[in-house]
C-alpha cells in the first residue's frame, strides 16, 4: 500500500498544504498557472510550502535531457507515480474529446471537448502535448503514458500529419493542432513518453470506456 501523501499548493485557488488529493484537487485543477506537489511527509510539505516555490525548485532542478525519451515499456508493471493521456472519437459524428488522468489513482488531472470534425489521432496528439505542456508547468519529471504510436511520432516530428482538412466546424480543433505544433517546437521536456502495453496491462486507465 502506497504511504500517505500531503500536498502543498503553492498557487491555487487557497494555497497551503492539503493531507489528501480530493481537496487538493479542488485548488488546482483548472486554475491556470497551478502549481503544486505531493510530499511524503507533513513536515517535509510544511517546510517547502513555506520556502515557495521557486526555492523548491532551486534545490531540486530538472536536468533536461538532450532529446525526449520515446519508449515501449517492458517492465511487468507501469510506473505509477506518472500520467496516462487518451482520446475518444464517435466515427459517426466525428465529435471528439481527451483526458489525461493520474495513473495511480484514475483521477482525471484535464478533459478537454468535446470537438467538431476531429479524429482520434488528433485527440490522442493533442492530449499527449497537453500532459506534457503540464508537467513541465508544475515542474514533474515523470512519465507520461499513451497507447497510440501516431501520438509519439506526431510528436517525435513536433507536427501532427491528419489528413482532415481543416473546415468552420473543425476551426478550434485546427486552432489547438497548431498551437501544440508550437508548444513542441519552443519547449524541451525531459518526461519518458512511454507507449502503454494494453496487452499486459488492459486499457490504459484514460481510456473512455466506449469501445
Amino acid at each position: 500500500m502506497p504511504g500517505k501523501k500531503f500536498y502543498v499548493v503553492w498557487e491555487g485557488r487557497t494555497p497551503g498544504v492539503y493531507d489528501n488529493w480530493t481537496e487538493a484537487k479542488l485548488q488546482v485543477m483548472q486554475f491556470p498557472g497551478a502549481k503544486y506537489k505531493a510530499f511524503e511527509s507533513k513536515a517535509e510539505a510544511e517546510k517547502y510550502y513555506a520556502a515557495g516555490f521557486k526555492a523548491y525548485y532551486q534545490e531540486h532542478p530538472i536536468i533536461p535531457a538532450e532529446k525526449p525519451t520515446f519508449a515501449s515499456s517492458t517492465d511487468e508493471q507501469p510506473v505509477l507515480d506518472s500520467i496516462c493521456v487518451d482520446a475518444a472519437c464517435n466515427m459517426a459524428t466525428r465529435v471528439m474529446e481527451y483526458r489525461g488522468v493520474d495513473t495511480r489513482t484514475g483521477q482525471v488531472i484535464f478533459h478537454r471537448g468535446p470537438f467538431n470534425g476531429g479524429t482520434n489521432n488528433m485527440g490522442e496528439f493533442l492530449a499527449l502535448v497537453h500532459g506534457l505542456a503540464l508537467l513541465k508547468q508544475q515542474g514533474r519529471n515523470i512519465p507520461i503514458y499513451t497507447d497510440s504510436i501516431t501520438a509519439i511520432s506526431w510528436v517525435r516530428h513536433k507536427k501532427h500529419k491528419s489528413i482532415v482538412l481543416p473546415t468552420e466546424e473543425n476551426a478550434l480543433l485546427f486552432d489547438l493542432l497548431v498551437r501544440a505544433e508550437n508548444w513542441l517546437k519552443n519547449n524541451t521536456f525531459s518526461n519518458p513518453i512511454v507507449k502503454w502495453n494494453t496487452k499486459m496491462w488492459g486499457e490504459i486507465p484514460a481510456d473512455f470506456g466506449r469501445k
